[in-house]
């Protein structure tokens, strides 16, 4: 956890910021963490971050574009050096907000550096730091859902249970089983979904966000929502069929889970956390293919991201990173099944 003096910076930048910009993972927790810092201080523009492993020097015009006098980063464990430079050019001031395990960035001028991760062993989200940093108490709602969504089990998580028994149970023993076993789980994936739309739809996705007074205004379809319900329904079909094939591999596999699929619809983060969830004890690595690319989702209660980050130093042009039981990485699809085969030798040796 932050410090109460790095809480206290953070909300210093945020009430200074007239005109902030926003750039945010783009998954449940990066959209949660700018929608509360958003309604705490009613101004800024977001950006959801869709490029990987780094935000990268193209969102630079977005800055330029919305006149932003300060920049904010929101759960994104790797910014370009040329992005920091651009924006170092300009004078404005970066604040860095992440979770991830991975090396502090190079001091720069104006840059602020916040990680959770630093402090505790928990890598508190940064839906939950968002929460922290703006005291509102009737938006803890939505931090809950930011929180379950990157397996974590925040603090207030049973006050939340109190005042919304029916959408939730108490006591779970995990962050994960009220994600795949109440309501939460359907507003994280409704607002995951939601990001995987044009862009005026999620905008107006976000812009519905900064209104909402409980969950049950994301839960009930009404006009206001009505194209959250209409792209989570649509995705919702393709993700319960490729799901349930991934079940059926997942089933004749005792150690490493491996699925591969293709199409036009990345939902390989969404896949393998279920799938770790449904098979306990298995290492899950789910494979999307587009073109000659590759995107792989890795999850497992061995340290996943180490054995990923050493395989891919003999993969080229491959790049990835995330959490010590959940991480990413993107390769050539001419190098998948050899980075699937030395991972399955990595896991043989912790069994």
């Amino acid at each position: 956890m932050l410090s109460q003096e790095q809480i206290s910076e953070i909300r210093e930048h945020l009430e200074k910021a007239q005109n902030p910009v926003f750039f945010f993972d783009n998954d449940a927790d990066g959209l949660i963490s700018f929608v509360l810092l958003r309604r705490f201080i009613n101004r800024g523009k977001g950006v959801a971050i869709k490029s990987f492993p780094e935000l990268d020097e193209s969102y630079v015009k977005r800055i330029d574009e919305f006149n932003a006098d300060y920049v904010f980063i929101l759960d994104k464990p790797s910014v370009s050096k040329k992005f920091l430079d651009e924006v170092k050019l300009r004078n404005l001031p970066v604040i860095w907000i992440d979770h991830h395990d991975v090396p502090s960035p190079e001091d720069y001028e104006n840059l602020s550096y916040y990680n959770s991760l630093r402090k505790s062993n928990l890598g508190e989200p940064i839906s939950y730091i968002s929460y922290i940093v703006s005291r509102k108490k009737e938006d803890s709602w939505l931090s809950v859902i930011g929180c379950i969504s990157d397996n974590y089990l925040p603090d207030f998580y049973n006050d939340f249970a109190k005042e919304y028994p029916n959408l939730t149970r108490k006591n779970p023993d995990s962050a994960f089983e009220v994600l795949y076993e109440t309501e939460i789980g359907k507003m994280v994936l409704m607002l995951s979904f939601a990001l995987k739309d044009r862009t005026s739809s999620v905008m107006a996705m976000i812009n519905f966000l900064f209104s909402v007074k409980s969950p049950f205004d994301l839960l009930k379809e009404d006009t206001r929502n009505a194209n959250i319900f209409k792209r989570f329904n649509q995705i919702n079909k393709f993700y319960t069929k490729i799901l349930e094939k991934a079940k059926r591999v997942a089933r004749s596999h005792k150690k490493l889970v491996f699925f591969q699929y293709g199409g036009e619809m990345s939902l390989s983060a969404d896949i393998a956390n279920e799938l770790s969830y449904r098979f306990p004890g298995k290492v899950i690595m789910v494979a999307f293919v587009k073109g000659n690319n590759a995107n792989v989702s890795i999850r497992g209660s061995i340290d996943v991201r180490k054995i990923t980050l050493d395989i891919l130093k003999e993969i080229p042009n491959s790049s990835g990173g995330g959490h010590k039981h959940a991480t990413g990485c993107k390769m050539s699809l001419d190098d998948l099944h050899k980075f699937r085969d030395l991972f399955e030798v990595r896991v043989e040796r912790y069994q």
